[in-house]
């Protein structure tokens, strides 16, 4: 029986399953990563999904890969226990970062969602931890604005088009201002 194709490949204090020489599998991020994290440096627990799953997904019309699922809550529970967090957790939440990347450098190209996590209860879980209720509203913020603009295109086409969620936030502040 052949070995199943591997998609999802952690690193953190725990270890990890890849090294710089697999580049053109991890992207120059996710090497770079994992070479950081063989040598010892303080990166925190993550995964990267190979570019082995961006080709699968255009050779199976567009469809991802059966055991990928499985694959990423595997490496999200890795996390968990590595972090002492808990992704969606009331009281200790998990936030994590989508980065992209690609097996070749590609600078101001890539995109990035961060503080993947937050919602309307974890965030007050933030709050608390902080106990700095600014900072978890401003993450909150910062994720909703990053999605918004990654993942929904919700952004202007040129510098003189209106940014749609600027100018709720201007309309929220001049409101909260009277």
């Amino acid at each position: 029986m052949a070995k199943a194709e591997k998609y999802v490949y952690s690193f953190g204090p725990t270890g990890n399953d890849g090294d710089a020489s697999m580049r053109d599998l991890l992207g120059g991020k996710g090497a770079n990563l994992a070479e950081m994290t063989k040598l010892g440096l303080p990166v925190p627990a993550g995964f990267t999904i190979g570019t082995n799953v961006c080709t699968y997904y255009y050779d199976h019309d567009k469809t991802y890969p059966p055991e990928l699922r499985k694959a990423v809550d595997e490496a999200m529970a890795k996390i968990e226990k590595e972090m002492g967090a808990q992704f969606g957790s009331t009281t200790n939440p998990l936030l994590v970062s989508c980065r992209s990347g690609a097996r070749d450098s590609m600078p101001g190209m890539m995109d990035t969602v961060l503080n993947i996590g937050l919602n309307d209860q974890t965030v007050e879980a933030l709050s608390k931890q902080s106990n700095n209720p600014r900072f978890a509203w401003d993450r909150y913020r910062r994720l909703v604005q990053m999605y918004g603009d990654v993942v929904l295109d919700m952004k202007p086409k040129s510098k003189h088009d209106p940014d749609p969620l600027e100018d709720l936030l201007e309309a929220k502040n001049h409101h909260c201002l009277l």
